[in-house]
């Protein structure tokens, strides 16, 4: 009796996992990739709050005051310090190098100025170029200073009455203790396994038309195409349905971070994100019916998501373009479902808009994937026949392998696209969210219960700075947070009743700030322009009206505080969010293209003139040709993200252009190799982009700039730098944003020519050693 073919989507679903068994790309795409990055990225945040950042101070004065402000600073928790310079020259070279991350100065007759009320300045220096570690590192300064400046012995008061002060008390709301786990750490897990998601399903597809059958993929399915999408999607969802689960054990379970919502509504959203992505990767393959090209498109969406979701920089603050795009991705709706019911606990009603918005995606991109597999199996190709690499007899030199590898670069749509358009396309694609800069005009609530003169001064100084605007005027504290857990406003400030005369009295007149720190930028926004504006009505009420130039208004200013702290941020003085993020990124950009285009280039090789092409292009001759040719096809790249794109954009940007080009060619020859070296082990060129492309976000926090070094356990410090990108965006970013000069930073530039090193010797050894042995079949 003849047997009868089965089909359905259980069969579908079967074919797929018995594939991912036996192709080992696959399996360590959809289990070990995950896992390790989660791993990393768990164990980067592992020191949930920065502590102990190195700071430099200048002591002019050295008087028994002055070293009481030193001692302030060494016993506070945030800094530590590291360094003791002569002067201000000196503290900048240790800035500019990395050897602090910011610099106290106190002036000369600093003890003599305060007895004698002249109101000395301290100047705090910080380097706001590295964003998050520089602003710890100011509040802490602050801080500890505010807190010795109240210790100084108290001057005797004259009989005459002074106005009662207006103290803002904050009340952090959703992440009191600032806990960058809970913030910063609970998107990002999402964001890398919503990348290996679309590649996971893109690989999938994609090899229907490469490597497998896409006759018998449907055959299985009973020609239904809903079956065979649903059927090969199937395994997938289950295993990214264990990795989230996995990623929100690690928060809440290892960190220990509270979950406040609704669980049902979260899992619901991380199905829905599943779908979406999963379908969005099938969708692209299916329409370019090209797998490389299909993941490159894939890898194109899905790296910048993190900046269109509103995590970093918020939404509210982004152009239309941005606003826009980041609608159409799902990851920016699953983000504000996860932070509000997992962080705020809102109710779940007040999440509905983001559900709907999810799901009416994933139904979207499913329906076209599924229409499009429709018209693909109406009109199928015929497989391309590649023709194998004709076998050059002998060794070949420098100048032969530099021109062979150039013409393979330009010929090749993958590696054309990865060396040479992606990075066009990431520095017009990637900044958009970030081109606003500053964020201005973020909403809040004020309840006003003392309705007297005072209040409404308070109201219109606060709606007159720039970073907030009075949205609401609610008449209870319920009303007001009913319209934070709606995302109307993100702060409430209470005037209690009573204040108008608490001030009068000459009392303290506490108004009550609460603060929603679910996101770190808006939080640090909002409680600067309600302090802001506060600060201005206190100074005046203070002063009386008198000039701010007068001796009143100066006498009153001693009266409340004898030392002034003036904080300078350097580098990046506007804190421009954009300035900060961009031009690190866009080396990291660089060095993800070219290793994934390097890495590429050597697995095409391998696939096109097997073992005998891999062994003849690993003599150091080949080696050599080759990373000159990436080096070359680099060179417009460089000049357009540190030359060209920062003066566009309006980033600081340094006239070094002979200690960029010095600093970068190691640089680029460090990638290329490290891409020669790992593409020696892999049998397929789109190998690289498939295990490459989701370690972008992991490698970027461990460089230094977005995450202080101080926080990252040494061992994870010590493996960081086998990648270029650990030194190549530290010393170009110091050299190019801050002004750094070679020697500031010789330790970076003398790494990138050891890495070099090695990995030329590794390359060459791995060709030879690869070359020799059988590899596997499961690319």
């Amino acid at each position: 009796m003849p047997s009868v073919r089965r089909s359905g989507i259980v069969d579908v679903a079967v074919r797929e996992v018995a594939w991912i068994r036996h192709d080992k790309v696959a399996l360590l795409l959809v289990i070990v990739i995950p896992l390790i990055a989660f791993a990393i990225l768990a164990a980067t945040f592992s020191n949930a709050v920065i502590r102990d950042l190195r700071v430099d101070v200048v002591d002019q004065d050295r008087s028994k005051t002055s070293e009481t402000f030193v001692q302030a600073i060494s016993s506070a928790p945030g800094v530590t310090v590291a360094r003791r310079s002569s002067d201000l020259n000196g503290a900048m070279h240790a800035v500019r190098s990395g050897e602090a991350i910011a610099t106290v100065y106190i002036p000369e007759n600093l003890e003599r100025d305060i007895a004698g009320g002249r109101r000395p300045q301290v100047v705090v220096f910080f380097n706001k170029q590295f964003f998050t570690p520089g602003n710890v590192a100011s509040s802490s300064l602050q801080a500890a200073l505010s807190t010795a400046i109240a210790d100084l012995p108290a001057e005797p008061r004259t009989a005459t009455f002074t106005l009662g002060p207006l103290v803002v008390e904050q009340y952090v709301l959703t992440n009191p203790a600032l806990n960058y786990v809970q913030f910063l750490l609970r998107a990002i897990l999402p964001t890398v396994l919503h990348i290996v998601i679309a590649i996971s399903a893109g690989y999938a597809v994609g090899s229907e038309f490469q490597s497998r059958n896409m006759r018998e993929w449907l055959a299985t399915a009973g020609d239904s195409m809903l079956i065979a999408l649903v059927g090969k999607l199937a395994p997938y969802f289950g295993i990214f349905l264990v990795m989230m689960a996995v990623g929100l054990g690690i928060i809440h379970g290892i960190f220990e971070i509270p979950f406040r919502g609704d669980p049902v509504l979260v899992a619901a959203g991380a199905c829905l994100l599943i779908i979406a992505y999963l379908s969005l990767g099938a969708l692209l393959q299916l329409l370019v019916r090209n797998l490389a090209l299909g993941l490159s498109l894939t890898g194109i969406i899905c790296s910048p998501a993190f900046g269109f979701a509103g995590v970093g920089f918020p939404v509210l603050a982004m152009n239309i373009f941005s606003r826009a795009w980041g609608a159409m991705l799902p990851l920016r709706w699953y983000i504000q479902i996860l932070f509000d019911q997992a962080a705020r606990g809102v109710p779940a009603g007040d999440s509905a808009e983001p559900f709907m918005m999810l799901g009416g995606l994933a139904v979207i991109y499913f329906s076209l994937a599924w229409l499009r597999l429709r018209s693909v199996a109406r009109h199928p190709r015929p497989k391309p026949i590649e023709a194998p690499q004709q076998d050059r007899p002998g060794r070949i030199g420098i100048v032969r392998a530099f021109i062979d590898e150039h013409r393979w670069i330009i010929r090749d749509r993958m590696a054309f696209g990865l060396i040479v358009m992606a990075p066009i396309v990431y520095g017009v694609f990637y900044p958009q969210p970030y081109l606003g800069q500053l964020i201005k005009d973020v909403p809040i609530a004020i309840v006003d219960d003392d309705s007297s003169d005072v209040s409404r001064t308070i109201i219109q100084a606060v709606n007159a700075d720039e970073a907030v605007k009075v949205l609401l005027r609610p008449t209870t504290l319920a009303e007001a947070q009913a319209a934070l857990a709606r995302r109307e406003v993100f702060g409430i400030l209470g005037i209690p009743a009573g204040t108008e005369r608490d001030i009068l009295k000459g009392d303290q007149a506490r108004l009550p700030a609460y603060v929603d720190s679910a996101y770190f930028l808006l939080y640090n926004r909002t409680l600067q322009g309600i302090q802001e504006g506060v600060g201005a009505v206190t100074a005046d009420l203070a002063a009386r009206s008198a000039r701010s130039n007068g001796s009143l208004y100066r006498a009153a200013l001693v009266q409340s505080s004898p030392v002034e702290i003036l904080n300078q941020p350097l580098f990046n003085p506007t804190g421009g969010y954009g300035s900060y993020i961009v031009p690190a990124a866009f080396l990291l950009i660089l060095q993800q293209t070219r290793l994934m285009g390097s890495a590429s280039v050597a697995g095409m090789a391998y696939e096109q003139g097997g073992r005998s092409a891999r062994r003849r292009r690993g003599t150091v001759s080949a080696v050599t040709g080759q990373s000159l040719a990436h080096l070359l096809l680099a060179l417009p790249g460089l000049a357009l993200f540190l030359i060209v794109l920062p003066r566009v954009y309006g980033f600081s940007a340094s006239d070094r252009v002979l200690d960029l080009v010095v600093l970068a060619i190691p640089f680029i020859l460090s990638v290329s190799l490290l891409g020669q070296f790992v593409g020696n082990w892999f049998k397929r060129g789109e190998t690289a982009v498939l295990l490459f492309v989701a370690i972008s976000l992991p490698s970027f926090f461990l460089v230094g700039v977005a995450w202080p070094l101080e926080a990252i356990p040494p061992m994870l410090r010590t493996a960081s730098l086998i990648l270029p990108s650990t030194f190549g965006i530290d010393g170009l970013v110091r050299v190019n944003q801050m002004g750094a000069t070679l020697t500031d930073v010789w330790k970076d530039w003398m790494g990138l020519w050891v890495l070099t090193g090695v990995y030329a010797v590794l390359t060459i050894a791995s060709s030879r050693i690869a070359a020799g042995w059988r590899v596997p079949d499961a690319r």
